[in-house]
């Protein structure tokens, strides 16, 4: 598994991120497994947020014995500071830790979202505080906007910035190109979502764990996660939350390396046809 610099935090990380919904409804000892399988992997990098179900609660046991050794990132909705201190609060004591090495504004997708934040008594007061006390090392934000996601880096020095890039919506669309090049420019790393996200669904929801259509079959999913590997700054890739397709991306990065031209020209036929999943509709 490669490991990467994450940006000017100078962490090295796996460069597949394990997101908590892969634990989510899962009996104690399946979490359990399959953390350890993931670390056996090579993965260093663990992902969640309140808003998974019971993932913290699952994800708090699985990683005892390992938490010294792993990067851990959560997050939170709220956008008030006394409902964002009480959020970090209830997230540590779920995953039984004391601290986080990466705390983020969860999902900002307006400039009232960003705003809020940033407010008088806002969250980023609490997140802010919590990092003076030793509970969290590093602060970034997740986006599904490049609007809200360009206006968070302007008020802030964020160590990353989690977004969706996608190879669909990145050609198609450029959906991502500014956010990846104003966070060059700041030193702040990118941890990407949906990379191997294929379309909306047109019927029923075959994987219960994914809003969108992911990329099922293993060498369309390689081109477009080795190409969401190869847009600087992005330095990891949370996978879908669905197991399969999660220890399927691990084995591809295991194998990593850029794409050639003709395997880009590849992936731009694929994306051709599709609807981009981003950006997002109203």
């Amino acid at each position: 598994m490669p490991q990467r610099v994450l940006g000017k935090t100078g962490v090295e990380v796996s460069a597949i991120a394990m997101g908590g919904i892969v634990v989510m409804n899962m009996p104690q000892k399946d979490a359990d497994a399959m953390v350890r399988w993931a670390y056996d992997n090579g993965v260093t990098y663990f992902d969640v947020a309140p808003t998974y179900g019971d993932a913290e609660e699952r994800l708090g046991p699985a990683l005892k014995g390992l938490r010294d050794k792993v990067f851990l990132a959560c997050k939170t909705e709220k956008r008030d500071k006394q409902g964002a201190a009480e959020a970090l609060r209830q997230s540590l004591k779920r995953l039984q830790t004391n601290h986080f090495d990466l705390y983020q504004l969860h999902a900002l997708r307006t400039k009232d979202d960003v705003e809020q934040a940033f407010g008088p008594n806002g969250a980023m007061e609490a997140i802010l505080e919590a990092k003076e006390k030793g509970l969290i090392k590093f602060v970034g934000f997740s986006a599904h906007s490049e609007e809200a996601a360009l206006m968070a880096l302007e008020r802030y020095p964020f160590d990353t910035v989690m977004l969706p890039i996608n190879f669909a919506s990145l050609l198609k669309n450029g959906f991502g190109r500014k956010v990846l090049e104003k966070a060059k420019e700041t030193g702040a790393a990118v941890i990407a979502i949906k990379a191997m996200a294929k379309t909306y669904w047109s019927g029923e929801r075959k994987v219960q764990k994914c809003w969108y259509e992911p990329l099922m079959e293993r060498h369309q999913a390689q081109l477009a996660l080795r190409f969401t590997l190869s847009q600087e700054p992005v330095v990891v890739a949370v996978p879908p939350g669905d197991e399969r397709l999660f220890q399927m991306a691990v084995e591809i990065a295991k194998s990593y390396r850029p794409l050639e031209k003709e395997e880009r020209e590849e992936l731009e036929r694929l994306a051709s046809p599709l609807t981009p999943l981003f950006p997002l509709r109203d």
